[in-house]
């Protein structure tokens, strides 16, 4: 007998609205999925088009609170490739630290989330306080502890001193050290596995042919790591300090998991060799770029996957155009294929799994 069953669009273990509707056979294992979305709309590609180059700054990073600086930092980026600007190397080295470091809270966020639906709170608890001197050397560094400010059109607004430097390696090595041990304790936690290996599997054939990316990418074995396949920023000038790419062939919501320690861990490597070899020079060009009338896309390699961006301009001192595409779109139809045939209880589960960010795909 098929039973029918909603979850969400608000409920206490969604971080965000979405509505799924179900259908369930007599053992509540999933028989159909139709995923409802749209709560969260908030009109943002009409917005940047009605403010100046510099005011998108700002907005683009209001798009997402997670991977705030993915966002201005892609952006900036598609207004220079039009303009014809190349920042300095300094500055190209600022933007990835402060990238990396949030990817580290971004990622390290999903799992503590991934550990309270598992209802394994003690690793929940751990994988927070960790977490948390990530949040305290954003606002040592940079003044807060989501929204960092890092880019300007030209550079980046912020710079590392000798002192500054010192603090970052200090909590880096505080970090990089609770990281490996909280990453054995999810290997030999007995009820962590049980509630995530064999659940949410995506096939690597049904990856490839929904085109997922990311972590979800990586996690079925499939390497398209922006920073690795399509290099850009500093990555593409220092070719060391790309990440080694962690890749599992399961699937499954475990799988996706260590995927996120291994990319936190690259990301402070990165963060350790940038930081160790700093180039000289200014933070950004002092003349005001002109923006002429032109179409650029850019990609970069956001916590959750390829963060695409398309910008139009007319040369006036607003876009044209402004569209973007973010990891969890892309992601989204995956789940279909992940919650198909699982359990029901395992649903909000499996969507955490792919880190979703509903404000980032409905902005």
């Amino acid at each position: 007998m098929s039973e029918k069953i909603a979850i969400g669009p608000f409920n206490p273990e969604l971080e965000e609205s979405v509505y799924f509707k179900l259908k369930a056979d007599e053992n509540r294992i999933v028989t159909d999925v139709e995923i409802i979305n749209g709560f969260i709309h908030r009109g943002m590609e009409g917005l940047v088009t009605k403010k100046n180059f510099m005011q998108n700054l700002i907005l683009t990073e209001r798009v997402c609170s997670l991977c705030s600086n993915n966002h201005p930092f892609t952006y900036a980026m598609a207004v220079e490739k039009i303009s014809g600007i190349k920042i300095p190397l300094r500055a190209e080295a600022l933007r990835v630290v402060a990238d990396e470091v949030k990817r580290v809270a971004s990622d390290m966020f999903n799992l503590a989330m991934l550990t309270h639906l598992a209802h394994t709170h003690d690793l929940m608890k751990e994988t927070m306080n960790i977490r948390e001197h990530m949040q305290d050397l954003k606002e040592v560094i940079w003044g807060n502890r989501m929204d960092m400010s890092v880019n300007i059109l030209t550079g980046t607004k912020y710079d590392l001193d000798e002192g500054k430097i010192e603090i970052i390696l200090e909590k880096l090595k505080i970090v990089e050290s609770q990281v490996r041990a909280l990453q054995e304790k999810y290997e030999n936690s007995e009820a962590f596995k049980e509630k995530t290996i064999g659940v949410g599997v995506l096939p690597k054939e049904d990856a490839l042919s929904i085109g997922v990316t990311g972590p979800v990418a990586r996690g079925s074995g499939i390497n398209n790591d922006v920073r690795v396949i399509a290099p850009y920023s500093l990555y593409a000038i220092r070719p060391e300090i790309r990440p080694n790419v962690t890749l599992r062939t399961e699937g499954d919501v475990y799988a996706r998991a260590m995927v996120r320690f291994g990319d936190i861990l690259e990301a402070i490597r990165i963060i350790k060799d940038v930081v160790a070899d700093l180039p000289e020079g200014p933070t950004y060009l002092e003349k005001r770029p002109h923006i002429p009338a032109g179409e650029a896309v850019v990609r970069t390699e956001a916590p959750r996957g390829e963060l695409i961006y398309y910008l139009k301009t007319d040369g006036s001192q607003k876009p044209e155009r402004m569209r973007w595409k973010v990891p969890t779109f892309t992601n989204w139809e995956a789940l279909k294929v992940m919650i198909l045939g699982d359990k029901v209880d395992n649903v909000t589960m499996i969507l955490n799994s792919i880190d979703p960010c509903i404000s980032c795909t409905e902005r």
